[in-house]
Order: structure tokens, then sequence, then C-alpha cells
């Protein structure tokens, strides 16, 4: 009954008809990769980071251009010894030809391995934006769950809570108990009736949430099947994650490749000070009328070819200041890194422990469920024969839903937990939420 109560609470707020078969989370991931606009933005800035790499590789390629002109000159003539001025109105245009070819250019090696650098930072920034978008629609899916799991819980308590509120009622009337069993069994109706309301109103935002990254309202969940039994991840040892995640975890990776750029881009500005070799190659053609009555116009047409060297001397102290500020990135982003792989040490140790205290604490509550569901049996007994009170029912019932929505809150802790674990140490993907696939239901229920 609860699980069908909480398949026909969600499928009311998501508007859609309960299917036979529920999405699930592979699904719902495949979904978000094209919609969620935030995976499309970093999509983009990975596309902008791959054309580092040609306009690297244009500083050391040949430069072609051609320039024309065509103009109409009025030019006076006065000498300046008395004779007679003229004048003269003639056209003139041009058309030039001109290649250079960088020889030796330095600053251009580097920045061409700079353009290397860069893509490799834009391939690692797109995985982290991968790794991001497994994380979110997983929390956004497992929080639709347990928002579906609170829901049912609240309505399964209310339908106990509403027959002891019956119960205190007939009893009242027939002078069995006194008023003060009714207004307890009511404050309690109505303290769970105002939690569903929450849990109601707390499942349409939770769908929402997911909704906004795959662009459509999503269909009914599969949720976890009821045989769900937690394990231990591949490495059971807490250092052995510690150390993948220094490793191979992607932001340390982002960083270390932003350390090897800003290192670059010192020497790429302490380059500014060798000279630069180029060779060049020009043809130019030439005409313009004559200007005076009766003249003959000219033709010229020009070939150069040549090796140009250009040795900087001094430019105002701007080479030197700009390897400085160089020299104060290189060691921001040395820091970046040290900052990255402590960040990826605690993350790796925080989710170790969330997996391996998340399976004990499911076992923990499992056991916890079935000894509160033996309380609330003895308790319903013990009311019958008198030796038990209809408050001590309503705590054992209160009791007992709480173990069931912490046990549930406990599963997808520990679900998450792996997954932050797995992206801690830089190899969370598509697989591993195949494997979370695997531990859901067939058939949207739990």
């Amino acid at each position: 009954m609860r699980h069908r109560l909480a398949l026909t609470v969600s499928a009311c707020f998501m508007g859609l008809s309960l299917p036979s078969f529920g999405a699930d989370l592979v699904e719902i991931y495949r979904s978000a990769l094209p919609s969620d606009p935030v995976f499309a933005a970093a999509r983009s800035a990975w596309q902008a980071g791959q054309e580092k790499l040609p306009q690297g590789l244009a500083g050391l390629l040949p430069q072609a251009s051609i320039s024309a002109t065509d103009q109409f000159n009025d030019r006076d003539l006065i000498y300046r010894s008395g004779g007679t001025a003229s004048q003269s109105k003639y056209n003139s245009n041009s058309a030039t030809v001109s290649v250079s070819q960088p020889l030796y250019r330095k600053q251009n090696l580097t920045a061409y391995e700079q353009g290397k650098t860069q893509v490799a930072i834009a391939n690692g920034q797109l995985d982290l934006a991968s790794q991001d978008l497994i994380l979110r629609v997983s929390q956004a899916y497992f929080d639709v769950l347990l928002a579906r799991d609170n829901v049912a819980f609240a309505q399964a308590q209310k339908t106990a809570i509403s027959e002891q509120l019956a119960q205190a009622k007939r009893n009242f009337e027939v002078g069995n108990a006194t008023i003060t069993d009714t207004h307890e069994a009511q404050a309690r109706f109505d303290l769970v009736t105002a939690q569903e309301l929450a849990a109601i109103n707390d499942i349409e935002i939770k769908n929402r949430t997911l909704a906004q990254m795959i662009g459509k309202q999503p269909q009914v969940l599969s949720g976890l099947d009821s045989q769900f039994a937690p394990r231990l991840p591949e490495l059971t040892s807490m250092d052995a994650w510690v150390e993948r995640a220094r490793s191979t975890n992607i932001n340390v990776r982002v960083a270390e490749d932003a350390l090897a750029l800003a290192v670059q881009e010192v020497r790429r500005n302490r380059d500014a000070h060798y000279p630069t070799v180029d060779a060049f190659a020009s043809v130019n053609k030439a005409g313009a009328g004559s200007g005076i009555s009766g003249g003959i116009g000219t033709d010229t047409r020009s070939k150069v070819i040549g090796l140009q060297l250009a040795i900087p001397l001094y430019q105002g102290g701007l080479v030197d200041s700009r390897v400085r500020e160089a020299l104060a990135n290189e060691e921001q982003a040395r820091q970046n890194l040290e900052n990255a792989r402590r960040n990826a040490e605690l993350a790796a140790r925080s989710n170790y422990l969330g997996v391996s205290n998340g399976i004990a604490q499911v076992r923990a509550l499992e056991a916890a469920l079935l000894s509160n569901q033996s309380a609330l049996d003895s308790t319903r007994l013990g009311q019958q024969v008198g030796v038990r009170t209809q408050v001590d029912v309503l705590n054992a019932q209160q009791l007992l839903f709480s173990a069931r929505r912490d046990l549930a809150q406990a599963r997808y802790n520990y679900v998450l937990s792996l997954l932050k674990l797995n992206a801690a140490a830089g190899k969370l993907s598509e697989a591993d939420l195949q494997q979370v696939n695997a531990w859901l239901a067939r058939d949207g229920q739990k």
C-alpha cells in the first residue's frame, strides 16, 4: 500500500499516467546530456578552448596579404625663382602582394606550446562538467525519490493516526477513555497533515529541479530495490582512495595544466628579449599618369625578397614588468594546485567515510526498523490488554515511520557518497550510473 501511495502521488504531481516501467537513472542522465544548460555552456566553452591550438600554430605559419590603392592627385608646382607655375592632375594606383615567414621567434614557439596546454585545460574542464552533470542529476534523482518516500510515509502515518483518532472517539463516547486521548490523537493527526502538505510541496520542488536539467517533466522514477544491499567499493582502503585522488582527480589535473601554462607564460614573456628573424617577399605593381598635357604616364613593377632581423633593446621596462607579473601568476597557480590536491584528499576521505559508515548506518537502521515494528506490535497488544495507552501507540508509530524515513535517507546518501567518491578519484562515468541502475527496482517501485 505504501508503494502504491507513493507512485500515485508522484504521478499526480508530474501530470503523467503510470508507465509499466519507471525511468531509471541512466535514462534521466541521457535526457540531461543535450538539455542541461549548465553542461551545454561547458560544452561550448570546450569548443572555444579547442581553437587555442590553431591560434598558437598561426604564429609559426606564413602570413600573406594583398593591398591595393587607387587615388586622384591634384598637384601645384611653384618655382621659388619666380618661374612659371605648373599644375598637374592625374590618377595613380598600386597593388602589392606580400608574404612573410617567421624563421626564429621564440615567443611564437612558446605560444604554440601554450595552445596545447590550453586545449588540455579545456578537455579537463569538460570532464569536470561531465562529472558535475552526473552528480547533479543523481542528487536531483534521489531527492525526488526521498520526497516521494516522505509523502508516502506521511500518508501512511496519517492513515494509522486517523484510525487511532476514530478509536479514541469511540472509546470516549462509550466511556472507556478520557477526552485527553482524543485530543492527543487529534494533535498528532493535525501535525502529520501539516507534514504531508510540506512533503507534497517538497516533491513538486524536487520534480521541478530535475525538470530544469532534462528540459521536461520527469516520468515516474524507479526507486531502489527493497533487496538493495550496500557494499564497500573496489578499493577497501581509505589511503588507496586518497592516493588515487591526489594523482587522478580532475580538478588536480586541471590545476597541474594551469601551472604548466603559467610556467610557459613566464617563458613567453622572457622570450621577448630575444631577436626575431623573418623571411619576406613582395610583388608591387604601380601606375601613374604624367599629369601634364601630352605627357606619358609610367608603370612600374618591383619584386623584393629578403630577411629581416629585429633586436629588441628597450621597451620602457614593459618586458621585465610582464615577467614579474607572470612569475606572480605562476606562484598563484602553484598554490591553487596544492589547494586542489588537499581538496581532493578531503573529498576522498569524507566520501569514503560516507560510504563505509553508510553501510553500517543502513544495516543499523534496518535492524531498528524491525525493532520498531516489533515494538509497535507489542504496544498495540499492550493497549488491548490495558497495560499501554493510546499515547504509547502513537509514539511507537512515530518511531516506526521515523525509522523508515531515516533508512530511505541513509540508502540514498550511501549511493551519492559512492558516486562522489568515484568523482574524487576522477573516474566517475556513465558506467557508475549503470551500476546504480542494477540496484533499482524494474517496475518503478521499491
